[in-house]
């Protein structure tokens, strides 16, 4: 019993433990409202472990945005099978984001909510994500244009600016459908495949709408 009792947990193992408090205490009670001892609390740790282990709360939050950032994109990626037609690999892309999201609410509220409220440094950990995301949609849009003509209509500057509209359509559709009952990662990646599919099939078979003049 004596030896069982002395086992200790490693420290990579432990850091995580805090993390996963961490992520859950500051998407449920917002950065400024979360306390240490709360997160101790909800670790099974000493506040002192905390500190020694992960500095500070800065520190600590910044820690959570950069471990729920790389899982976000990371999850995004796996998603997609490179394989499949350009509409296949969109909606597989998307229904792994809001998986990720709706799975991980308290993740997305650190992410998409939080840091983004807070200033530096947290807005910049975030943005690097968006940006990762940003580019990873460019690349399917982009391939989605190519599979349609070999000489693709879309200029660079048109794919970027798409993706943009496309990943800023998706945080905002994330967040609605977490606070809705009742909205699955299914039907919110549908409703946002809908929505985008059908202009971006139009702009890769150079159908694009038009303004009026003046």
């Amino acid at each position: 019993m004596g030896a069982v009792k002395g086992k200790r947990m490693p420290r990579a193992v432990r850091e995580q433990q805090m993390m996963d408090a961490a992520v859950r205490t500051f998407g449920q009670r917002g950065y400024r409202a979360a306390s240490m001892d709360e997160i101790a609390e909800l670790a099974g740790v000493s506040k002192p472990l905390v500190y020694l282990y992960l500095n500070s709360k800065e520190d600590l939050f910044s820690a959570c945005i950069k471990r729920e950032a790389d899982a976000l994109l990371e999850a995004v990626r796996a998603g997609v099978d490179p394989s499949l037609p350009a509409d296949a690999q969109l909606w597989s892309g998307l229904r792994a984001f809001f998986v990720h999201t709706a799975e991980n609410p308290d993740a997305w509220s650190v992410l998409h909510r939080q840091a983004r409220s807070h200033g530096e440094p947290f807005v910049t950990e975030v943005s690097g994500m968006r940006d990762g995301i940003v580019a990873f949609v460019t690349g399917l849009i982009g391939a989605a244009a190519r599979e349609a003509h070999s000489d693709p209509a879309l200029a660079d500057r048109d794919v970027a600016g798409l993706a943009q509209a496309l990943v800023g359509a998706a945080e905002s559709l994330a967040g609605w459908a977490n606070d809705t009952p009742d909205v699955s990662a299914r039907e919110a990646a549908a409703t946002l495949m809908n929505f985008a599919w059908a202009g971006l099939e139009n702009l890769m078979h150079a159908r694009p709408w038009t303004p009026p003049a003046g």
